[in-house]
């Protein structure tokens, strides 16, 4: 009795498996078209709010948008947050060619809170400025002005993206 049930079993959970048809699906392709400026202006101590923003200007569909028209071959489109903003120029294909990019109150990274708690002991950030110049034959540059307060004295400072004072 135990091995009809099992066999009956085993007969039903096998039927739909045989029953199955397979068809050969046609082939995807997937283009990364702007891989590099993402792998480029990528950190991993950026804020949340840069890093989305970012991914927005890389996935942004230039040929679907109201804006294109086959004869431009560069277009400048701007995005915005409360946070910051990216001017973006982008070639006739979709690619970002560079970018300008200000973003204000972000999370600073660490190396950058190292570098002004080391210089500035007693020192207190106040304001802090992120600036992105991405280009595709030039890489990308990234600067932080800074705001510093101790009491009622202010000074403003500038850092590159490892904590190097300019």
């Amino acid at each position: 009795m135990k091995k009809f049930i099992a066999s009956l079993l085993l007969l039903g959970v096998m039927n739909p498996c045989l029953a199955q048809k397979i068809e050969k699906l046609p082939e995807v392709v997937i283009i990364a078209t702007n891989y590099k400026y993402l792998s480029t202006v990528d950190s991993e101590d950026e804020s949340e709010s840069v890093d989305l923003l970012q991914k927005e200007v890389a996935s942004y569909d230039l040929k679907n948008s109201d804006v294109y028209e086959d004869e431009y071959d560069l277009y400048y489109v701007s995005f915005h947050i409360p946070d910051g903003k990216i001017l973006a120029a982008y070639d006739k294909n979709g690619k970002v060619l560079r970018t300008i990019e200000k973003f204000n109150d972000t999370r600073l990274p660490r190396n950058i809170m190292e570098a002004v708690t080391k210089r500035f002991p007693g020192w207190e950030i106040t304001k802090d400025v992120y600036l992105v110049n991405y280009h595709s034959e030039n890489g990308v540059t990234k600067k932080y002005k800074l705001r510093l307060q101790n009491g009622k004295k202010r000074i403003k400072v500038k850092t590159d993206e490892f904590g190097k004072f300019l």
